[in-house]
């Protein structure tokens, strides 16, 4: 078996798949590398096709007209991105960017599509992806037009400590300013942040490493939006 093909066996889109239909996947599979920095997609680019990454990190992020950055999502190795506007025909909503050196594997829109109408399977393995990411999203726009910076932290840091499987200690994978960015605020505020949980023996912080000492107060802090910063 190839490259590829282990490659898609192990993401979680194409998971119980037949080997035939693995097979019709790699096939329509094309292999794309970026360099830490490169722009993998702009807003309002085509939505030629979709991506999933094989190594590295992504992040799909909007600029606002005064040039400030919000950080949607960060994706890393086996989760899809970009796949919303190729099926409904639009173009893509946000920009995409590697943020670690970065192989993908890109889908054609046409071919894909295709390849779901004989493969019912396929479509369901893809409706539970983009049903986790909605929920995903969906947190996230509660924790930024609702709650406030402590809450916000506190929520992603049991959102890592879940996807970790990790209640003691969780380690962030991306940069602090991009933390920041991801929660809506800026890399000052998200370190005093980190000294106020740290004080109240919430969390300790070691790098990037954080220890949750008290993961009941920070599931407290979580649902508690009127204490502002």
């Amino acid at each position: 078996m190839n490259k590829v093909m282990n490659i898609i066996y192990t993401i979680p889109l194409f998971n119980g798949l037949p080997e035939d239909q693995i097979s019709a996947i790699k096939k329509i599979a094309l292999e794309k590398q970026f360099n830490k920095g490169g722009i993998i997609f702009s807003e309002g680019d085509e939505g030629k096709g979709f991506f999933v990454i094989v190594e590295g990190r992504v992040k799909v992020f909007k600029v606002s007209t005064e040039g400030k950055e919000q950080i949607l999502h960060i994706f890393g190795p086996g989760q899809p991105f970009g796949e919303v506007p190729v099926f409904t025909g639009q173009r893509f909503p946000a920009n995409a960017q590697a943020i670690d050196k970065t192989r993908v594997l890109f889908f054609p829109r046409v071919s894909i599509v295709d390849l779901i109408s004989a493969n019912p399977s396929l479509a369901l393995n893809m409706l539970a992806v983009m049903s986790k990411k909605l929920r995903q999203f969906a947190v996230q726009i509660e924790n930024l037009s609702l709650k406030e910076m402590p809450a916000r932290l506190a929520s992603y840091l049991i959102f890592l400590a879940d996807e970790q499987n990790n209640d003691k200690v969780v380690s962030l994978k991306i940069s602090k300013g991009q933390l920041a960015s991801l929660l809506g605020t800026i890399p000052e505020t998200l370190s005093r942040v980190f000294a106020k949980l740290s004080g109240q023996n919430l969390i300790s912080v070691d790098g990037k490493k954080i220890a949750l000492l008290d993961r009941r107060g920070l599931e407290n802090l979580a649902e508690y939006s009127g204490n502002k910063e």
